[in-house]
């Protein structure tokens, strides 16, 4: 598989949103491969077959708020490599597997590559924050507006804690901004941030935007990390 580490470190690197570089430089690298292996939902996505271990944060949250049904369209951004872009697949019905429920869509876009997925419309080396990618975006869907956005998005960490968050943060907020022109009325919104001073400033904004704003933290999250995510439901836009 293209996902073991070691073989891909990149891909892997992206997956747990870190840098090798990092660690290399912090002297971590061996503590991080050898939990990297012990943890347990590395092995439940290699027996499931997912691209990346944060499926089952989407897993969780989705099984537990029901963001995710039969017949909706998605905008997975920041998706590579790919694993929620999976996860809304299979619970949108992208494929059309159930005739007996409506059938959904999926559109991943990421800076960096994305390696096919049936069922799911990949957008690679693409800036969500560039204009043009939005009018791209558009032209791929079959409305021009989606249902849900789901952000995995994450800078390329540079171990500058409050710098990460900013970073971060503004990512969400540029998001935000574009959900302006392309979630349908009373749609979904979810993405990560990094816990710090800024948070507080993103949820109020979503609170503006949706009528109703949650904080979630997925068991597959893990404990020493600082990423929390935004639920925000009922988009109030137009």
């Amino acid at each position: 598989s293209p996902f073991v580490p070691g073989s891909c470190r990149r891909l892997v690197s992206k997956c747990l949103h870190t840098t090798v570089r990092f660690q290399k430089k912090s002297g971590t690298e061996h503590w991080w491969l050898e939990r990297h292996l012990k943890d347990p939902f590395v092995k439940a996505t290699k027996q499931q077959h997912y691209r990346c271990r944060s499926a089952f944060k989407l897993l969780e949250i989705d099984d537990k708020l029901h963001i995710l049904r039969p017949g909706l369209s998605v905008l997975d951004c920041g998706a590579a490599p790919g694993a929620w872009s999976q996860v809304a697949v299979q619970r949108v019905n992208a494929l059309g597997t159930d005739p007996a429920v409506p059938t959904g869509f999926v559109l991943g876009v990421d800076l960096l590559r994305i390696s096919p997925l049936e069922g799911a419309v990949f957008l690679s080396e693409a800036d969500i924050a560039d204009p043009s990618t939005l009018r791209t975006i558009q032209s791929l869907l079959p409305a021009e507006k989606v249902d849900v956005i789901l952000s995995d998005m994450a800078p390329n960490a540079t171990g500058i804690k409050e710098l990460d968050h900013q970073k971060l943060i503004n990512l969400c907020l540029g998001l935000l901004n574009l959900s302006q022109s392309i979630l349908k009325p009373k749609g979904v919104m979810l993405c990560k941030f990094w816990d710090g001073y800024e948070s507080r400033l993103l949820q109020n904004r979503l609170k503006e935007q949706f009528q109703d704003v949650r904080t979630i933290k997925p068991q597959a999250s893990r404990k020493d990390s600082a990423e929390s995510y935004y639920l925000a439901r009922l988009y109030k836009g137009k």
